[in-house]
């Protein structure tokens, strides 16, 4: 048996090393020459965890992993502290520490755990077709592949989505500009063991540790979709948009390195059925682009790929496999997609009202609260 899978992500690696698990044959085909990935780190919860961990590949989230032991709210304007506490019992009670990583790191050294002389670059879909023999991939360069079936994580903006549903569907603009980064760690901006965020106006500056003392940051603006703004007007930008907030974002914003800062217009895509035709089956970004609200994002194409790799250890069918995968995903991925865009709009100030009562709430925070919503979503995947 034969996987195409389209997408050298962490979707696609993840679901290489799930159908692997199983004997299928897997060849990997990724769009571009050279993985340039967009975002600089991404959060991998515990659910995303112990899936790496099932999939053979907890290693690198030992390697790459920063020591977020705690968590704290600061008011942007002033920097006091609202709440802080330590993730220490919800890792005990999850089984499992989060992770934040460096998101090129780790597709690398996916890529490399799966071996970087197997996967084909510069291989962009152009299009499906399948009969009872199995899935054809043609490529933008007039090349083609044929598989048994098809796992297509080919992202946000995904090629194969069209052919599953049979009609395009549109991105949503979600309301609001991301900048992101890394810079080295300096406690002065914020603890070197903390997920720090600074909130006030409906926006958000945040910090957390990854491997190699660095701090991934990024900052949130409620905006405009399409403004003319671009790398080189970058740190006038985030000082005309947090002026007069608190030194240790000045700190920050002085000492972030524009060249190598993305700015992101953050969209998702309204939730949608089936993941899968026949032998063809969408995985991450390409079935449930969602904004990075909750942090969920690489977490739930993990998630995907473990499902994937049970299902088909429960059936040599290969259509029944994917339907089976289809139908355990749907609901979990719909409620992730709709719990990020809920918390997108609280943190975002969509209602002024309901994002002050927000702050008052986290004025009054022990941590328990929280991590019970941070627990529940952990324990809603398919490793418990």
């Amino acid at each position: 048996m034969k996987a195409i899978i389209i997408g050298a992500g962490i979707g696609g690696m993840s679901a290489a090393a799930a159908l692997d698990q199983q004997g299928i044959d897997c060849e990997v085909f990724e769009a571009v020459k050279e993985m340039k990935p967009v975002g600089a780190a991404i959060s991998i919860w515990s659910n995303g965890v112990k899936c790496m961990n099932h999939l053979g590949m907890g290693q690198i989230m030992d390697d790459l992993g920063g020591p977020m032991h705690n968590m704290a709210y600061l008011e942007g304007f002033s920097a006091a502290q609202m709440t802080r506490f330590s993730l220490k019992p919800l890792v005990e009670e999850v089984g499992e520490r989060p992770c934040p990583v460096s998101r090129a790191d780790l597709q690398s050294r996916m890529i490399d755990w799966w071996g970087r002389d197997k996967v084909r670059f510069g291989k962009r879909l152009e299009c499906v077709t399948q009969d009872e023999n199995g899935v054809t991939a043609t490529f933008t360069d007039g090349s083609m592949a044929h598989g048994d079936f098809m796992i297509a994580a080919d992202g946000a903006h995904s090629i194969a989505r069209e052919y599953v549903l049979g009609q395009t569907v549109e991105r949503r603009y979600a309301g609001y500009v991301n900048w992101n980064g890394l810079v080295e760690i300096d406690e002065a901006i914020a603890p070197a063991d903390q997920w720090t965020m600074f909130v006030a106006d409906g926006k958000r500056v945040s910090v957390m540790p990854i491997a190699d003392n660095r701090f991934y940051f990024f900052f949130d603006v409620p905006l405009p979709k399409g403004l003319p703004e671009d790398r080189s007007t970058v740190v006038n930008d985030l000082k005309g948009y947090f002026e007069g907030w608190a030194e240790p974002v000045q700190r920050l914003i002085d000492a972030i390195n524009p060249d190598t800062t993305n700015r992101i217009e953050i969209h998702d895509v309204e939730p949608f059925s089936p993941l899968v035709k026949g032998r063809v089956a969408l995985l991450g970004d390409a079935g449930h682009s969602t904004t990075p609200d909750i942090g969920q994002g690489g977490c739930a194409a993990l998630e995907d790929a473990v499902v994937l790799g049970r299902c088909f250890a429960a059936s040599c069918d290969i259509e029944g496999a994917l339907q089976c995968y289809n139908n355990s995903r749907l609901e979990r991925v719909k409620d992730l997609v709709l719990k990020a865009r809920k918390r997108c709009e609280v943190t975002h100030g969509f209602d002024p009202a309901e994002t002050q009562a927000w702050y008052d709430e986290l004025r009054a925070e022990t941590g328990v609260g929280i991590m019970s919503g941070l627990s529940k979503t952990i324990l809603g995947g398919p490793l418990g």
